[in-house]
């Protein structure tokens, strides 16, 4: 060491559209993820650790907070950790909402009260981080997992998957499926029978299933063909030319018009590009501004061509990542439906929007009523 202290960081910014994985852990077991703070801190020799929380996630943050008050007066975290002479602190920060923030750079920034923009790397984090100390950034599924790990063993873990792909991995599943979820499972699980096993299948049947993006808004779609053989890991995806990304799996069934939906995710990273770089500053305008006029069949052929070489310029050509999460889903809809651009230009006549509104959707209706009759009101409450 060269006399600075190392700081560990804790990105709960989990702004992916589709994206939940992270907020059960927090909601449901924030003592998990304190725990896994304190192992990993203790290995690298942290003085402290910082949890930087998605703005959005108010309950969230008031549940972690109160865990971290219960380890703080449990000797657990603080001055004489868990009585090992070990000191470490933990930090909840909440951020205002900023996509780009979960980039790791951003998120540093943030964290020492400045404008959220990614920084030029070299120097990285590990050498140059938050407060200009050695800092490690980790997500907080990474983290939740340590002290699992380490009390069932390694071997355990990685028994789970393929090799290479090995361990389990929170899954959120969320569309048009008959029950949406976020479920643990095991990697390299074939996304069919997650779909199936987990979330009743898709609502009108698998063969009403159109498409599904795999891992989070930023990955390229896969149609039904791919998805009835795709296993949920980073290789079989890669090897599809998708990718797991965030494990959230978003299901849309044939009454979305795909070039509407790509459309809305281009609109996302429009709003949210922090506007340091030019070709995503400008580039994510212009991939909105096409595929406005596409949705209704008011382009040129020859667009389909430029929509794609425009992704291409943006796509590796920023600082950050955030360039090329916009870029993607429009690739993956030229490469997967081409057809239906052609057919929107050719034909826009055809194209009713009415038929492809998406009305809310959250599941088969409950019908437990019985369950509710006789359980429910919390009657442990009741005076009488």
């Amino acid at each position: 060491s060269d006399g600075r202290p190392s700081f560990l960081v804790i990105n709960a910014d989990e702004s992916e559209p589709g994206t939940c994985k992270d907020r059960e852990i927090m909601r449901k077991d924030p003592h998990k993820l304190i725990e896994g703070t304190l192992l990993a801190g203790f290995a690298m020799r942290a003085r402290a650790c910082y949890i930087y929380i998605r703005g959005e996630y108010f309950n969230e943050a008031v549940v972690l907070d109160e865990a971290i008050h219960e380890a703080y007066k449990a000797g657990l975290i603080g001055k004489n950790a868990c009585g090992s002479g070990y000191d470490y602190d933990v930090y909840l920060h909440r951020g205002a909402g900023a996509y780009i923030c979960g980039e790791e750079t951003s998120l540093i920034e943030s964290l020492e009260g400045k404008q959220g923009k990614p920084r030029l790397k070299p120097p990285f984090p590990a050498n140059v981080g938050v407060f200009g100390c050695p800092s490690t950034v980790t997500n907080v599924e990474t983290i939740a997992v340590a002290p699992t790990i380490l009390r069932r063993g390694a071997s355990w873990f990685a028994g789970f998957g393929r090799k290479n792909n090995s361990g389990t991995k929170l899954f959120a599943i969320s569309g048009h499926i008959n029950n949406p979820i976020v479920v643990e499972e095991e990697m390299s699980i074939p996304m069919k029978d997650l779909i199936e096993k987990h979330c009743g299948g898709v609502r009108g049947g698998w063969n009403n299933l159109q498409a599904v993006i795999p891992g989070g808004s930023s990955v390229p779609v896969l149609p039904i063909d791919e998805c009835s053989e795709a296993l949920m890991d980073f290789d079989d995806l890669k090897a599809r030319g998708s990718g797991l990304g965030t494990a959230a799996v978003t299901v849309m069934d044939r009454s979305v018009d795909m070039i509407a939906a790509i459309r809305r995710l281009a609109h996302f990273y429009k709003h949210e590009s922090c506007g340091q770089c030019t070709p995503c500053r400008e580039g994510t305008h212009w991939l909105e501004d096409i595929l406005l006029r596409m949705e209704v069949g008011d382009a040129h052929p020859n667009e389909i061509a430029m929509l794609e070489e425009l992704t291409r310029q943006i796509e590796g050509h920023t600082i950050c990542a955030l360039g090329d999460a916009a870029a993607w889903p429009v690739q993956g809809l030229i490469r997967r439906f081409k057809d239906v651009m052609e057919k929107r230009i050719q034909n826009p006549e055809a194209f009713n929007p009415d038929d492809h509104f998406q009305k809310a959707w959250s599941g088969e209706p409950f019908i437990n009523q019985a369950w509710v009759k006789e359980h429910g009101g919390d009657a442990s409450l009741k005076l009488d």
